[in-house]
């Protein structure tokens, strides 16, 4: 691979600005407060308790953001093999002027206090912003969230709806749409209207797609009215259902989702394929895991039955990724999305893309979304990832094909922005 290739292709993505689209971003607190703020991100909370920081030293009540980074830092030389501390080295020298190449217990106080100095500056969020090149962020909202305070133009809305389909159950959730629908759904037809209500709060805010994280287990199918008006009455009621019972009420709302997003022209972002709460005892956001045994044939009933319907999926597994491809290559409504979480790795990311440029239409690929909670994290997520993609299309496009360099930039722009403007709408 010819080294200068990949260099010359890296410096036009990198003066590629970016939607980031799919993001858990609080756009009223978009931007980190202090150290913490990043360092108490799940990435860094769970590595150091795997590595043997307890638990209860991690979550302690009341300790100070400052304290909390102290305690975090002995650990950081048990991971600095990963790429997530690679990530945290680059926001610090890039944002707050970091020298050194380690961040230890000699040199972290002086970085936590100039760190500080420059997050309290007033338009930390706009540094931010800039220095990362974004012009759209994308949220993660919940169903009943107002969507007041924020530029929806800039922080474009998502509807989340994983408790709307797994939670009815729950008496906390049925209240919280009862009262952001204003109605008491007793009936199928009912509660298809405080859907609707809730979608059409979404579009009036500039929402761009609707997104569920979804269990392996789950296998969505068309549910009869009969069957749901009974049980809809009966958990609205607060009487509780079986677990067949909530499946089937689980399955009835995620087609009335589908139904609304072909009815809305929005894309339903399908994350597949997650465990909750395997690591019990584990930290805050540390529990979760995958499972290879999910299969997309769970969605094909969905894939057919809704042609117009646009569903960019993520997956969390090299073998879920294969099977991806081959359902994108197929499926005109299937799209690759991104590199979920556990898949977030390079090694995977190098694997996945390929297998993706080499046989999926390229106007059906979503390269890249930071899945961040705080902005300064969209910085190093895609700097990794565009240093990835270089490498991907010297090799295989340049070099191996004969592609042109102009014509291999011209695939890595629509791949990192291109498609996201044509799926979700222009910025």
């Amino acid at each position: 691979m010819s080294q200068p290739v990949v260099h010359e292709i890296l410096t036009e993505l990198e003066s590629l600005r970016l939607i980031d689209p799919h993001t858990h971003i609080n756009p009223l607190s978009a931007a980190s407060e202090t150290l913490a703020d990043i360092m108490g991100y799940h990435y860094y909370t769970e590595l150091a308790h795997s590595a043997g920081l307890s638990k209860a030293q991690i979550e302690e009540t009341g300790i100070s953001p400052k304290e909390k980074v102290g305690r975090l830092i002995p650990w950081l030389a048990t991971i600095e093999n990963t790429v997530q501390y690679s990530w945290l080295l680059e926001m610090c020298q890039t944002f707050f002027d970091f020298s050194d190449d380690r961040i230890t217990e000699s040199n972290w106080e002086a970085l936590y206090d100039g760190s500080l100095v420059r997050m309290q500056s007033p338009n930390w969020e706009q540094q931010v912003l800039e220095q990362s090149g974004l012009d759209q962020v994308y949220l993660t909202n919940d169903f009943d969230d107002p969507l007041n305070g924020f530029d929806t133009a800039f922080y474009v809305p998502c509807l989340r709806t994983d408790d709307l389909v797994f939670h009815l159950g729950k008496a906390e959730v049925r209240e919280r749409l009862q009262q952001c629908a204003d109605v008491t759904p007793g009936d199928a037809a009912s509660l298809k209207d405080a859907l609707a209500t809730l979608f059409a709060h979404f579009i009036r805010n500039n929402a761009r797609a609707c997104a569920i994280s979804l269990p392996p287990s789950f296998a969505p199918r068309p549910v009869s009215t009969a069957t749901i008006d009974t049980l809809v009455g009966k958990v609205f009621s607060g009487a509780e259902l079986t677990e067949c019972e909530l499946d089937s009420m689980s399955c009835f709302v995620f087609w009335s989702l589908a139904e609304l997003c072909a009815e809305h022209k929005l894309p339903f972002d399908l994350m597949i394929g997650v465990n909750r709460r395997v690591f019990e005892s584990g930290v805050f956001q540390g529990q979760d895991l995958y499972d290879k045994r999910v299969s997309l044939i769970q969605y094909k009933t969905l894939f057919n039955a809704f042609p117009e319907v646009t569903f960019p999926v993520s997956v969390l597994s090299e073998t879920s990724n294969q099977e991806l491809v081959s359902y994108s290559w197929i499926f005109p409504n299937v799209v690759t999305n991104g590199h979920w979480w556990y898949s977030n790795i390079p090694v995977f990311i190098e694997n996945d893309t390929r297998a993706r440029l080499q046989a999926v239409p390229k106007t059906k690929q979503i390269g890249y979304y930071s899945d961040m909670y705080k902005l300064e994290f969209a910085l190093p997520k895609f700097a990794m990832y565009r240093r990835i993609l270089s490498r991907c299309l010297a090799n295989d496009f340049v070099v191996d094909r004969g592609w042109s360099v102009e014509k291999a930039v011209e695939l890595g722009q629509l791949v990192l922005r291109g498609n996201v403007e044509v799926i979700f709408g222009p910025a």
